[in-house]
C-alpha cells in the first residue's frame, strides 16, 4: 500500500521559512516524478513544485519562483519542499503527490498525480 507522509508544516511569521518533507512507503519513488501541491482555505489545489524522478528537473508555479526549492532525496524515498520569505497568502494546506511519470510536464496539475499524501497545515501570520 502506498502512502506518503508530509511534514513539517507549523505557524510562522511572515518572512520566515519552513522546510516541509515528504516520506514515502509502498512505492520506490526514485522512478517518479513528485509535486507539491497547497489549498489555500476557498480555493482550488494549487500545484507549486514538480521534481523529475532523478531529481534532474524542478517545476515551479510562477507565484512561487525564487522563494520555493524542490528537492528529492530518492536514497531516503523523501522529497522537501523549503520555502523562504514566507507571506501570509504562502498559508494553506501542503501535499505532496507521486504521478506515474518520471517527469515533469509542463503544468503542475492535480489530475496527473495518483498518490496523495494527508497534508501538512502551513500557516504565516502577518
Amino acid at each position: 500500500q502506498v502512502r506518503l507522509v508530509e511534514s513539517g508544516g507549523g505557524l510562522v511569521q511572515s518572512g520566515g521559512s519552513l522546510r516541509l518533507s515528504c516520506a514515502a512507503s509502498g512505492l520506490r519513488m526514485a522512478y517518479y516524478s513528485a509535486g507539491w501541491f497547497r489549498q489555500a482555505p476557498g480555493k482550488e489545489r494549487e500545484g507549486v513544485a514538480c521534481i523529475s524522478a532523478g531529481g534532474s528537473s524542478k517545476k515551479y508555479a510562477d507565484s512561487v519562483k525564487g522563494r520555493f526549492t524542490v528537492s528529492r532525496d530518492n536514497a531516503k524515498n523523501t522529497v522537501d519542499l523549503v520555502i523562504n520569505s514566507l507571506l501570509p497568502e504562502d498559508t494553506g494546506i501542503y501535499y505532496c503527490a507521486v504521478q506515474s511519470l518520471n517527469y515533469c510536464p509542463a503544468r503542475i496539475v492535480a489530475s496527473t498525480y495518483s498518490n496523495w499524501g494527508q497534508g501538512t497545515q502551513v500557516t504565516v501570520s502577518s
